[in-house]
């Protein structure tokens, strides 16, 4: 969330910044003189909003450093990128490159054209001097771009380095390297080749509807995340734990960590890193569609399914919470409907909207005669294994619904609650489940805290510029509690809270 608020002073851009213009001339072909110098553009940011304090704590925990550093770097990159695209305009062709340094990001610009740094220094950034434009490094890069069949499998990348002013050529085999640079014509004081171990390696989104194999094939439901563990739900019948699955394109892809069936059907695949889960849902001729909460649809409502055999199908719901009785036995809590599907389907992902709905079970009949086919529903498996539903960047579902606990309760701007007390509750280790649903129009936060000694700490927090939030957090066993916090705006909200 963006908050306003000024950041410490220790911890402005190295170089004084004056509010001056930030061009002295122009030449033929070069755009308009900055609106104004990295100090400026730092207030305005400043006055518009303070980094979120989840990101600042990502940025320290990731980069090193003070939160206040943290911070400062968010505002000054903001700033930079307000004033770069105006100062390599003014450039033109004697543009060296950007890029921003130290532990509060302060903003280099560099130029082949001495006769510019007097004019570039006013705009309040450090200013490099060197011998090659970045028009001429693309095009030493191009030209090596044009020999990429010829390019040994030995060098990993290649890429315009701005901070050397050179052209960087990585290299398994640092002979094979030189042979390919030489081969290829580019100017070799253009080029600087360093020895690399990379390995790179593609990466795949997790997509619902797609197909995944396990010496059979089913569909994947919805991506899901259990702490920083990515996945996806799936029906139970298609793997039992610790079976390992294959994408849809054969590749290693994750291993089954739960599963229940008859009695339930659902399971979770855990992910491996070559593979990311999206809030979407492959809908085939539909296109891609976005997920963005899990509220069931009430009867009657229309619903349509995405599998691998049959692709994106849709029809009405039927029922909600039937018992159905496979020849491996009854499941109960499942929804019917009258969507088709067919063998390969299972697994696949009943969406109505842009709401989960659940994940698919079985049926009778398909889609050539048609038929009735059961879902199960998503947010019981979410509360079933702890998992938090991917979306596609939106509020959680209305109301919270499918967690251990609701709470309701309701605050006036900048106001504080807590939940389901001040004195908190008590956990074992494992992984917290936070929804809160708040007044539309109103900026909402929630903070997971946790008792050590005396004081209270947050642990994990949401904090969107948005009524609703949704987290999870994997904890060792102790006394958390829930803040609800009215950042702006006042009315009732609902809390969901699922606690290991």
């Amino acid at each position: 969330m963006l908050r306003r608020s000024a950041v410490t002073a220790g911890f402005a851009l190295a170089v004084a910044m004056v509010a001056t213009p930030a061009i002295a001339h122009q030449g033929p072909g070069e755009t308009a003189a900055a609106p104004y110098t990295l100090a400026e553009a730092r207030t305005l940011v400043e006055a518009t909003a303070k980094p979120a304090p989840g990101l600042v704590d990502a940025i320290r925990r990731d980069l090193g450093g003070t939160s206040e550093q943290a911070s400062a770097r968010l505002i000054n990159e903001a700033a930079a990128a307000k004033v770069e695209p105006a100062l390599r305009g003014q450039l033109g062709t004697s543009f060296a490159g950007a890029w921003v340094t130290g532990p509060t990001s302060n903003l280099v610009i560099a130029t082949s054209d001495s006769t510019r740094i007097a004019s570039l220094a006013r705009s309040g950034a450090e200013v490099k001097l060197f011998k090659n434009s970045l028009a001429t490094l693309d095009t030493a890069k191009e030209r090596l771009d044009q020999l990429v069949a010829s390019a040994p499998k030995s060098i990993p990348s290649w890429y315009v380095d701005v901070r050397s002013n050179s052209v960087v050529v990585l290299a398994g085999d640092v002979a094979e390297a030189q042979a390919f640079v030489d081969g290829s014509g580019v100017d070799k004081s253009l080029v600087r080749i360093e020895a690399s171990q990379e390995r790179p390696k593609p990466l795949y989104d997790v997509r619902g509807g797609d197909a995944f194999y396990m010496g059979g094939r089913c569909s994947v439901g919805f991506s899901v995340t259990r702490g920083s563990q990515g996945g996806f739900a799936t029906a139970g019948h298609c793997g039992t734990a610790g079976t390992a699955t294959q994408g849809y394109n054969q590749v290693a892809q994750g291993t089954f960590q739960g599963s229940s069936f008859p009695g339930n059907d659902y399971a979770w695949v855990a992910v491996n890193s070559n593979w990311t889960p999206t809030g979407v849902v492959n809908g085939y001729s539909a296109g891609i569609l976005p997920v963005t909460g899990s509220t069931q649809q009430v009867v009657g409502s229309s619903i349509c399914r995405s599998g691998s055999t049959t692709q994106y199908r849709c029809g009405t719901i039927s029922q909600h919470n039937t018992s159905v009785t496979y020849p491996e036995g009854t499941i109960t809590g499942l929804t019917r409907t009258t969507v088709c599907a067919e063998p390969g389907d299972s697994g696949g992902s009943y969406i109505s909207g842009s709401q989960a709905q659940g994940v698919t079970s079985g049926g009778s009949g398909n889609c050539t005669v048609g038929g009735t086919t059961y879902h199960q529903p998503i947010n019981e498996i979410l509360s079933a294994y702890g998992l938090t539903l991917v979306t596609n960047g939106t509020p959680p579902p209305t109301g919270c619904s499918g967690y251990q606990s609701s709470y309701t309760g309701s605050l006036t701007s900048n106001a504080n609650a807590y939940q389901p007390g001040t004195a908190g509750y008590s956990a074992a280790a494992g992984v917290h489940r936070v929804c809160l649903d708040g007044p539309n129009g109103t900026d909402y936060d929630a903070y997971l805290q946790k008792l050590s000694g005396s004081t209270w700490t947050t642990v994990a927090s949401g904090t969107s510029p948005n009524p609703d939030e949704a987290f999870t957090y994997s904890g060792t066993a102790g006394t958390y509690r829930v803040r609800v916090h009215a950042y702006s705006g006042s009315g009732s909200y609902t809390l969901g809270l699922t606690r290991p």
